[in-house]
């Protein structure tokens, strides 16, 4: 049985956490300060722009795809996912067309994931679903569709739609779905350890979080 939130070490919750840096303004000392910081938490691997890498580090490293609109072709995605593996990435977290989503065209959905899947190869791959912007109804069809396109992990938020991040619900929702068929990333708004440990009670398995010392400072 896997051990209740509240009692999980710090190391062990950092060892979930993808440690981010998304902001367009990023710069190379702001990536090289992202690393630092994550090795000398422990984390799970840090998370960077594609145009970002290569990156120098022990950590693994996860890199983003379509991101953050997601109103990119299929074939767009792919490519960036193939240029991002070459450059040594160890994950892609690509971005689902979700107007797609919206209006409930899951056969693209599945189809734009397949096309980053096929490019991919070995590396895991996380598709975020952006759960804060689609009805209850539509997350289990994305979460169904990214299990059905080969996909490793599904993803709530990236962090930057108006309609919010992760929520518990999306989480406990994504993880009824998918089951332990594929992994569930919280990611988007969670800076306390309180809302941490609650996505990780709600299935969670992977934490995005630009705020990491702080949510492990509260273990």
């Amino acid at each position: 049985m896997a051990p209740s939130p509240t009692s999980l070490t710090r190391a062990q919750v950092a060892a979930m956490v993808d440690h981010t840096l998304l902001k367009p303004e990023a710069t190379p000392a702001d990536v090289a300060a992202l690393v630092a910081e994550g090795e000398r938490l422990g984390v799970y691997s840090v998370c960077v722009s594609p145009s970002m890498l290569p990156v120098q580090t022990s950590l693994l490293v996860a890199t983003v795809c379509g991101f953050p609109s997601g109103k990119h072709t299929p074939a767009v995605k792919a490519a960036e996912a193939a240029e991002s593996v070459n450059l040594g990435a160890d994950e892609v977290d690509m971005v689902i067309d979700v107007g797609s989503a919206v209006a409930g065209d899951f056969d693209h959905v599945r189809a734009e994931i397949e096309a980053v899947r096929e490019t991919t190869r070995d590396v895991v791959l996380k598709v975020i679903i952006e759960s804060a912007a689609l009805s209850d109804d539509a997350i289990v069809a994305a979460c169904e569709a990214a299990m059905a396109a080969g996909a490793d992990f599904v993803k709530t938020s990236t962090g930057f739609h108006p309609a919010g991040g992760a929520s518990v619900e999306a989480v406990r929702l994504m993880r009824q779905t998918v089951g332990d068929r594929l992994g569930v990333k919280a990611s988007g708004g969670i800076r306390t350890t309180e809302a941490a440990l609650a996505m990780i009670d709600a299935g969670a398995n992977r934490l995005g979080l630009s705020g990491t010392a702080a949510v492990l400072d509260g273990l």
